[in-house]
């Protein structure tokens, strides 16, 4: 974290020095590196949600403590999203003062951010539904490619155990640790990003609306988590006959870890040990629920991934209509059920959208530095809904 506030620092600095060949050079930096996200993040996203729902398989008693781990997470990252919304909505970050001379990479528009008659839900609804297999990897249509990823992954979970299916579950899993290694990489070099995204927002931004902006869009992500964590949760506990503080007391050793691992999967040693051993969650629900979870349980994810989303399209100038904010929500939930569980996943996630509409995805590089604490809340909420959606199913098995 301390390298990347002093990568900011930098990156400021030479922006306010307002010098033309340093301006031309960190706006060549950004796009290289915004290009670079976009050629790793989709695939990887595509891969994670297709390699999840194959590993699902089939089983009736499987199925049964499936169906109600699904209804769940859909239940809880839907709340999650719309709490985030109504936040959002009520604190109004605001828009960033841009300058008029924006690079090429601030900005791009896509239809959703033109002048042009918005579009209606069976407009939207008809661009993601793809005609071709080919077409949404040539134009980045991150919604089409989930699409065509969740049909591959059930189709996968579906089909019977043969030496075919085997064959290429496991070059979609060669070809996922491939992605995940180059976007380790990726994310080594960051700072040179930071520095360039900094430089390049410096030279435009005035730094006290930038300041107040940024504070407000933390308030509203961290605000909606929170939320989740502390209120919704229990709730739902409670509605379903669960006294929530005992349920946090025996889930705190996997709260704390996933608070400072900012890793769910890291975490999940610990908290399958804590839902069976101090929560009393029985094993078979424990080992089955858990790990789904922990990829397609994305509660705080699903928060940022909304929040952001409106917040970077604000800057871009794109009318923020009820019908725009929900069509959002419904992308933000899906999106985050197939999070890539590798680092700043949801940053990945919500830059690739960003960039496949033509938002100023820029503008994202000053939420950087606040990230990583962004990251932990996030984490947290990820990995108590976790043990919440455990605990219910287990509750309503056993009932």
């Amino acid at each position: 974290m301390l390298i990347w506030i002093g990568a900011l620092t930098v990156g400021i600095i030479l922006g306010l020095l307002q010098t033309g060949w340093i301006d031309d050079a960190m706006n060549f930096v950004t796009t290289v590196y915004v290009r670079l996200f976009q050629l790793l993040a989709v695939p990887t996203i595509v891969l994670a949600v297709t390699t999840t729902l194959a590993s699902l398989g089939k089983g009736s008693g499987a199925g049964r403590i499936f169906r109600h781990t699904i209804s769940y997470t859909l239940l809880t990252t839907t709340v999650s999203a719309a709490v985030g919304l109504l936040l959002f909505v009520s604190i109004d970050p605001g828009t960033l003062p841009l300058t008029s001379h924006l690079s090429p990479l601030t900005s791009n528009h896509s239809p959703l951010t033109s002048n042009h008659s918005p579009l209606t839900y069976t407009d939207h609804l008809l661009s993601v539904v793809p005609n071709n297999i080919v077409k949404p990897f040539l134009d980045g249509n991150v919604l089409s490619l989930l699409l065509l990823a969740f049909a591959a992954g059930l189709g996968l979970s579906r089909m019977p155990q043969s030496d075919n299916k085997t064959t290429v579950l496991r070059f979609l899993a060669g070809l996922q640790e491939l992605l995940f290694l180059l976007i380790r990489g990726l994310i080594w070099t960051l700072p040179v990003g930071i520095v360039a995204f900094a430089a390049q927002l410096s030279s435009q931004l005035s730094a006290g609306t930038v300041a107040d902006s940024l504070g407000r869009y933390v308030a509203v992500v961290l605000g909606g988590n929170l939320l989740q964590f502390f209120v919704v949760l229990p709730i739902f506990l409670l509605l379903r006959g669960i006294n929530p503080l005992r349920t946090l007391s025996a889930m705190m050793p996997a709260v704390l870890m996933a608070l400072f691992t900012k890793s769910s999967a890291a975490t999940l040693p610990v908290t399958m040990e804590s839902a069976e051993q101090r929560q009393g969650v029985s094993p078979k629900v424990a080992r089955f629920v858990l790990p789904i979870c922990t990829t397609i349980n994305m509660n705080g994810c699903a928060a940022f991934i909304l929040v952001t989303s409106l917040f970077v399209m604000q800057q871009g100038g794109t009318p923020l209509t009820w019908d725009t904010m929900l069509l959002w929500l419904a992308i933000s939930v899906l999106s985050a059920i197939g999070n890539a569980g590798v680092p700043m996943g949801c940053y990945f996630l919500t830059l690739s959208l960003m960039s496949g509409i033509g938002a100023p995805v820029a503008v994202m590089g000053i939420i950087l530095p606040v990230y990583t604490v962004i990251d932990m809340v996030e984490t947290a909420v990820n990995v108590w809904s976790d043990s919440c959606v455990a605990t219910m199913v287990d509750h309503d098995i056993k009932k």
